[in-house]
């Protein structure tokens, strides 16, 4: 069977390598980590994955975790006023379950299971020269790590990508010991906006040392929830997300008062991204070429929850695009239209994530304000975050926005 190459060991890299094994392709695995470095390393995201991607890893049998995660069956949003009260707070009904798995555990599980089904991992830094040297050995190389000069690769895509520099300042800690949410008896996401400060998004999770939850914050920069710049000590990151939810968010901070810790020595994680799709064939100089995969050339700022999902479906969507090619060569034509394959898939996630970025327009703060008044609203609004292409039909276009909130005052009184 044809030898396959995917450079990196994420959530796309590692289950499109495991697909590819279970369909009987060659596939070698190049990463810089090994799986106990990965199982006892920093956290790597704050990841939420939505029912349309764990279906894909349901596919594939590597959902593994299921009966150990919080069974996410809801999400809510509560605005911040300017004393910082809540003056809209709601939770719709997710329609499938969602989950979060800590990526250091998965990751370093799934690794360990492409090892052990024969597949070849080497552990090593990859450059674009190591790239030039192997790929001619294989009928296709996929870059899925844009760590470094493989990012170079890729050029970007300036008329999808809209920014030139970070939107927000990311921060997340992972924790025991906070309480649930009293307004409801299911695991929930929360997604807390703060006007002028940025977004406070909390997430029930799975650990290695079991159940947890994430406190995220997508700070403004240069805003007072910029603040996570050279900390490094875990209980100081705590603290200072502790001061920022008493000060911003009182009524999260009430679910920490019995107390919280920090789930471990690694459980913290901060920096900046700046949002960019980028051309999805990477030209290496001496000739040849290789495929970007997931976040590599579609990387969007986690305030949507996309990232892992989109990352997901792309492993999804060039599994299929692969096992269809058969034994044709992996060309130029291929591997655009592998990609141009996923874009359908992502695009609307990638504009939903960059508008968050910006101030909601009116038609947008009408549409999360109905949220508390009709729960058909917010079942809709929470279950965008599985199929964010059902928002083309109701949430970007001001038009549209209006037609529908006039729909469910007339008609809406599905999930009320």
């Amino acid at each position: 069977m044809r030898g396959i190459l995917i450079v990196g060991a994420g959530q796309a890299g590692l289950q499109l390598a495991l697909g590819l094994q279970a369909h009987g392709y060659d596939v070698t695995v190049l990463t810089d980590r090994g799986p106990e470095e990965v199982r006892g390393g920093r956290v790597m995201s704050s990841q939420c994955m939505f029912d349309s991607a764990l279906r894909t890893e349901r596919a594939l049998g590597l959902d593994l975790w299921a009966d150990r995660a919080p069974r996410i069956e809801g999400l809510g949003v509560s605005v911040a006023g300017s004393e910082s009260e809540r003056t809209i707070d709601w939770v719709g009904r997710l329609d499938g379950s969602a989950q979060s798995v800590d990526q250091r555990l998965k990751m370093s599980t799934w690794l360990e299971l492409f090892a052990e089904r024969g597949g070849r991992v080497e552990l090593r830094q990859v450059t674009p020269a190591d790239l030039q040297n192997l790929v001619g050995s294989y009928a296709l190389v996929l870059v899925a790590s844009g760590k470094g000069a493989l990012a170079s690769l890729f050029e970007r895509d300036h008329e999808r990508s809209p920014y030139e520099r970070p939107q927000r300042a990311l921060s997340a800690v992972y924790v025991h010991g906070l309480a649930p949410r009293p307004e409801h008896d299911y695991p929930a996401v929360r997604c807390n906006l703060v006007p002028g400060v940025g977004e406070l998004f909390m997430v029930p999770s799975l650990t290695e040392a079991g159940p947890c939850d994430i406190l995220s914050w997508e700070a403004l920069p240069g805003g007072p929830a910029d603040a996570f710049d050279g900390i490094r000590d875990p209980a100081e990151h705590l603290r200072v997300t502790l001061e920022l939810m008493k000060t911003f968010t009182p009524w999260e901070y009430d679910r920490t008062r019995s107390g919280v810790e920090v789930t471990d020595a690694g459980g913290t994680l901060a920096g900046r991204l700046t949002p960019a799709v980028r051309r999805p064939i990477g030209e290496l100089p001496g000739g040849g070429s290789v495929l970007g995969v997931a976040d590599v050339v579609v990387l969007n700022d986690p305030i949507a929850g996309q990232g892992s999902n989109n990352a997901a479906k792309c492993a999804a969507g060039y599994l299929e695009a692969i096992l269809a090619h058969g034994e044709k060569p992996f060309d130029r034509a291929f591997q655009q239209a592998a990609f141009d394959g996923f874009w359908r898939i992502a695009a609307p996630s990638t504009v939903w994530s960059n508008e968050l970025l910006a101030p909601p327009p009116p038609h947008v703060l009408r549409l999360i304000d109905a949220g508390v008044s009709r729960p058909a609203v917010a079942h809709r609004f929470a279950n965008a975050f599985s199929d964010p292409a059902d928002l083309e039909e109701w949430y970007f276009d001001p038009a549209k926005a209006a037609a529908y909130l006039e729909s469910v005052a007339v008609d809406g009184a599905a999930h009320d």
